[in-house]
């Protein structure tokens, strides 16, 4: 991958990926290490297989190796981080949803700017040229699909002027604009309140299964994942230490750390209706 695919990837949340299945996604063998002369694994020797529209939860304490992993597919681990062995990739294109929108949206960059931008690079990787028009009816039905009460707004306006929970929104629409067929979600809902916090669940759900997409989610809350994901791993220090279904891990926890999890949330929430574009959902002042 070369660094303009690297920096593309930063800036629009999606990338173009290996031979696999149309919205496979596998990783095997992977190990990834710090890049110092005594190198360290952080992720040892994971392995994922994941199919096409299934969604697939990774769930640890900080430090497990949970969102080493997850980036892995992608290329974009961060400095001083390698893969040493082993792989990961997904078919077709995968989107990333990361987990703090005012890192991942530029300050300084109006969000129809953002979008426009990521479906130009979209475009120019099929040879369509758009005009400028089109672009913008583009980002703007983006904006009406993740249900922002008012894409016209949103569009001019910069990240700073929406809440937490609408630049969330905003950077799962730069995910679609790649057109994913896998999105990989790194602990999209943590810096979110908790009603805030399950309408955008409930919003990663639609998707899903509205596009058939497949769904990768990271989160240290079993909760969280539990709500929107069919299959549950489980990591503990750079390792899967269990798999299952969160009925599975409910009634025979066999890890520690599976155990601490579930002792950490007690009740596991149900998602709550998407609402209809235009709707006051995370209508919250910034």
């Amino acid at each position: 991958m070369s660094a303009a695919e690297r920096d593309g990837a930063r800036r629009t949340g999606s990338l173009p990926t290996g031979s696999l299945p149309t919205g496979a996604v596998a990783i095997s063998g992977l190990v990834v290490e710090t890049g110092e002369r005594d190198p360290r694994p952080l992720v040892d020797g994971v392995d994922l297989a994941v199919a096409p529209g299934e969604a697939l939860g990774i769930v640890g304490a900080s430090g497990s190796g949970k969102s080493l992993t997850l980036r892995a597919v992608l290329g974009l681990l961060p400095g001083g981080t390698r893969v040493s062995a082993g792989s990961a990739e997904a078919g077709g294109r995968a989107g990333m949803v990361f987990q703090d929108p005012q890192t991942a949206l530029d300050p300084l960059t109006r969000v129809g700017t953002h979008l426009v931008e990521a479906l130009r690079a979209r475009d120019a990787e099929r040879r369509i040229r758009a005009g400028r028009g089109a672009l913008r009816a583009g980002a703007l039905a983006l904006l009406d699909r993740v249900h922002l009460p008012d894409p016209e707004r949103a569009f001019r306006a910069y990240p700073h002027e929406l809440s937490g929970g609408q630049r969330q929104r905003v950077v799962i629409a730069l995910a679609l604009a790649g057109d994913p067929d896998a999105l990989l979600c790194d602990e999209p809902t943590t810096a979110l309140d908790v009603t805030v916090q399950r309408r955008v669940l409930a919003e990663l759900d639609e998707l899903r299964r509205e596009r058939g997409l497949t769904l990768l989610f990271v989160s240290h809350d079993l909760a969280v994942v539990a709500a929107l994901c069919e299959r549950i791993a489980v990591m503990d220090r750079g390792r899967v230490v269990e798999t299952g279904t969160i009925e599975q891990l409910q009634r025979d926890p066999r890890h520690p750390a599976t155990r601490a999890l579930l002792a950490a949330a007690p009740r596991l929430p149900r998602l709550e209706p998407v609402g209809e574009p235009g709707s006051p959902s995370d209508g919250d002042a910034p």
